[in-house]
């Protein structure tokens, strides 16, 4: 079953116009991205002060996590029918109030709570965004739009993340969460000045965006993007003590790690938008299927110290062509329900971050070792990818192959 999609408002805009209103939209994803992986970097300062173990303070990336979950569809529910550049704007505003909150906190309950609500606008902001971007590309480049807002979540990993985390250090920790609110602040500023005014959609009520979650395609592709893009998380939340401990490398080599991580996310973001405007769900299926190589393949190469640096790579422009191609497929397979089904997608993610984890954690308490996270992300990245083919086969019947829609994106 594939349901077609009403296509998202357009508006006519230049090519210097459309440029600067994708930037416009992708420094929010920078934002974004800087605030939700800083807290890794900084987690024995943020202990220190809400005077915390350093496991406890950890549970506030975990708050932000159910803050995305909860919020995604919530506010893609209230927000369907509101003018779209009004409410990248809100979102913006409420993000940059609760990294001021988080700045703020005295204490581990009230920086718990703040990580929390700062999540909320993440998925809509995203959800939003996209949709608002796929509507001002020009026929053939949607795909390629849609990405270049998500690249602003991936340049975070390479330069927003780093100086934050500096910044943290020389100034406190409280430092890091300022300066996101500046970042969240000059995006709203950029998106009134460079995304033209697109009214919302007056038939969308919360009750037609919840018929996203009656399709079977929607469920599909949540389930993929929450078991398959696991797969990578299960492997980069241990890459420290991989490197080292497996790896047997310094300490000093774990930054040029995470250097190649953050790249290979920028690469693959951009690779994503040229791949999908070729086929959006081939792009997933090969994704997914390479994801599952590259992660045994993780698991081999892990004890031969620097041969693992390009294998990392891989695996996260692999893992960041699934996220866009998740991003779009869902925005197509939503029908009229576009804004929760966007949202919905970091959700999922979340999930993904959560659960690869977790269980990465579990096989090396179990004592299997660090390598064994290759093999239990491979294993995720195998579901998600058998969660896709069974889309595949259930669109088949009906429509001939996974509907992808040329008309808007």
């Amino acid at each position: 079953m594939t349901t077609t999609a009403t296509a998202p408002p357009r508006a006519s805009v230049t090519t210097r116009h459309f440029t600067l209103a994708v930037l416009a939209l992708a420094m929010g994803g920078f934002a974004i991205g800087t605030t939700e992986f800083v807290v890794m970097g900084l987690l024995p300062q943020i202990a220190e002060g809400v005077s915390v173990s350093i496991p406890t303070a950890g549970h506030v990336i975990s708050a932000y996590a159910v803050g995305v979950v909860i919020g995604a569809p919530v506010l893609a529910f209230l927000g369907a029918s509101l003018p779209r550049r009004g409410l990248l704007v809100a979102l913006m505003v409420a993000y940059a109030a609760g990294n001021a909150v988080s700045a703020l906190a005295t204490t581990y309950g009230m920086l718990a709570l703040a990580r929390m609500a700062t999540g909320f606008p993440h998925g809509a902001y995203f959800g939003v965004a996209s949709l608002v971007a796929a509507s001002l590309a020009p026929e053939g480049r949607k795909g390629r739009a849609v990405a270049l807002v998500m690249l602003g979540l991936s340049v975070a990993n390479v330069i927003g993340v780093p100086a934050a985390t500096w910044l943290g250090q020389q100034s406190g920790w409280r430092a890091a969460f300022w300066a996101v609110t500046g970042l969240a602040l000059l995006t709203a500023l950029l998106v009134l000045a460079f995304v033209p005014s697109l009214p919302g959609d007056p038939e969308a009520t919360g009750r037609r965006e919840l018929r996203a979650f009656r399709v079977p395609q929607v469920w599909l592709t949540l389930l993929a993007g929450a078991i398959g893009f696991g797969g990578m998380f299960a492997v980069y939340s241990y890459i420290a003590p991989t490197v080292t401990e497996v790896g047997g490398l310094p300490d000093s080599a774990v930054p040029w790690f995470l250097l190649a991580f953050g790249v290979g996310m920028v690469v693959g973001t951009w690779l994503a938008g040229e791949l999908a405007d070729w086929s959006v769900f081939g792009s997933l299926l090969g994704s997914a299927f390479g994801l599952v190589v590259v992660l045994l393949l993780f698991a081999a190469v892990a004890p031969y110290g620097w041969w693992l640096l390009p294998v990392g790579f891989v695996v996260t422009v692999l893992g960041s062509v699934l996220v866009v191609n998740l991003q779009l497929r869902l925005m197509d397979v939503a029908g009229d329900a576009q804004t929760i089904g966007a949202a919905s997608n970091h959700a999922s993610l979340n999930i993904a971050n959560a659960a690869g984890a977790a269980l990465g954690g579990l096989v090396i308490a179990a004592g299997y070792g660090y390598r064994a996270t290759g093999v239990v992300g491979a294993a995720l990245a195998a579901a998600g990818l058998v969660v896709l083919v069974a889309a595949a086969l259930l669109a088949r019947p009906s429509t001939g192959a996974p509907t992808e829609r040329a008309s808007s994106l």
